[in-house]
């Protein structure tokens, strides 16, 4: 039961080492993989139903020239794109508040390290170091979390973007 207990108490030794703005740090870089992973899984299964959908419309069609038809088709590309940029903007946000969140812990952690400095003095070395943990931990998470998102939110936009594309061929139009 140790082999459990020991990473939670990690987590939890690690959490109260950054004070609170570190937990606020974790909560959003959960929800921001959250939805990473959520879009991930969209695109294998839902993206790929609405493209099949939005195919099988197009070719059903006789009519592919006139102006109507052109209304139809843009109609199932903005559906597409929607659908497939659904929670990137979230994402996006939540990636750049990491780090702003960290420079928050940073501000927070010195505030504490400047009270201790007041009261007793320079001489309470142990004090000022919990300031400093705590300062400088939450900066390091932010950076992390920050970091980790911005790579796969890139992954995803140009992911977005290829098979916008793709469906842009899928659904050309008979001239």
């Amino acid at each position: 039961m140790d082999w459990l207990l020991m990473p939670i108490e990690a987590v939890r030794d690690f959490l109260e080492l950054g004070g609170d703005v570190l937990s606020l740090i974790a909560i959003t870089i959960f929800a921001m993989w959250v939805l990473i992973i959520e879009r991930l899984i969209f695109f294998r299964t839902g993206l790929q139903a609405i493209g099949r959908e939005a195919l099988e419309i197009w070719q059903s069609r006789s009519d592919r020239k006139s102006w109507y038809a052109h209304q139809v088709r843009d109609k199932l590309l903005s559906r597409y794109d929607m659908a497939a940029n659904t929670w990137v903007p979230v994402i996006q946000t939540l990636v750049a508040l990491c780090p702003l969140l960290g420079l928050m812990g940073t501000v927070t952690g010195m505030i504490e390290v400047f009270d201790v400095m007041a009261i007793s003095g320079t001489g309470n070395a142990r004090s000022m170091a919990s300031g400093v943990s705590k300062a400088t931990i939450p900066t390091m998470a932010g950076m992390v979390g920050a970091l980790s998102g911005v790579f796969l939110v890139t992954l995803i936009t140009r992911s977005i973007e290829r098979k916008v594309e793709g469906m842009e061929e899928a659904l050309g139009l008979d001239h």
